[in-house]
């Protein structure tokens, strides 16, 4: 086995670990490189199948080629797509574009909050109807326990703190100082009746490695991620108000491979061009509040 091949079994055998000793299963998928491999991974440790819902975040500000992708290929891949929104705080425009609040508070309100209450099931949400290809109210208000996500150790600070399978309380929130050890890969899989549990099948690859894997794989990914002509692209996505390119002239996959390994960003936080980090306190803050 080379090493990617080692990553890709590690994480097919924490999927099928979560499906066997959990239920109310949910993945999340903000679109971007990291969990769209993980998507591509669900579909392989299930044969093509992927047998959890979809939980996409959507704040209304995220980039429209974004929720162009996550459409078609939820319906080209058959997926079971839902989404959830913070309806009240977009209406009464406590956002950051409409200048009534910082990015952070802004972040708070419509990802931490809109996530809380999608997963808990007492907002609204909206589920795809493959038929009619639109979204329509789920009648499934039954609250997600354990959740699938493709964070990154290496990815920043606060996720480095993060473990295979992460218990979160009742309120989502993380305690980073109270987490159970995973040493020589032996995880805890039994935690109390209520405990809210985050899983993290990415954990160990880098941002290299998902380039490669992506490459390898040939997964489909959004166009932003590499340069259209004006010596810039995305090298993390998420709102349009707060994310910002990065200087590189790579246009396809190989190119992006080859720019990793120069070294280029060796010394520049791949979540660079995001605005929200540079906030007092940033992403540690948000996530300890539950942000994903």
């Amino acid at each position: 086995m080379d090493h990617l091949e080692k990553l890709e079994a590690k994480s097919v055998y924490i999927f099928r670990e979560a499906y066997r000793e959990f239920k109310n299963l949910c993945m999340l998928w903000s679109v971007g490189k990291d969990s769209t491999v993980l998507l591509w991974l669900a579909r392989k440790a299930f044969f093509g199948h992927v047998p959890f819902p979809l939980v996409h975040i959507d704040t209304s500000y995220k980039i429209p080629e974004m929720i162009e992708y996550r459409d078609k290929l939820a319906l080209k891949w058959n997926l079971n797509m839902v989404y959830g929104q913070n309806i009240k705080a977009l209406e009464k425009k406590e956002t950051y574009p409409d200048g009534n609040a910082d990015r952070l508070t802004c972040c708070k309100n419509l990802k931490t909050e809109a996530l809380r209450h999608t997963l808990a099931g007492d907002w609204p949400r909206y589920k795809m109807n493959h038929l009619k290809g639109k979204y329509e109210i789920d009648t499934n208000s039954e609250p997600y326990t354990g959740v699938i996500a493709g964070v990154r150790a290496d990815e920043e600070g606060s996720r480095s703190k993060e473990r295979y399978f992460s218990p979160r309380d009742v309120e989502n929130e993380w305690d980073i100082a109270d987490q159970p050890p995973e040493l020589w890969n032996q995880y805890k899989t039994d935690f109390a009746p209520g405990t809210h549990l985050r899983i993290h099948p990415l954990l160990d690859w880098t941002e290299l490695n998902i380039w490669e894997y992506i490459g390898r794989e040939k997964i489909p990914t959004v166009s932003l991620y590499f340069d259209q002509g004006e010596g810039k692209r995305y090298r993390s996505l998420g709102c349009a108000p707060c994310t910002g390119t990065v200087e590189s002239t790579a246009k396809n996959v190989e190119e992006i491979v080859e720019e990793l390994r120069s070294g280029k960003f060796s010394n520049i936080a791949e979540r660079s061009g995001r605005e929200q980090d540079k906030e007092d306190g940033g992403l540690e803050t948000l996530r300890k509040d539950g942000y994903m």
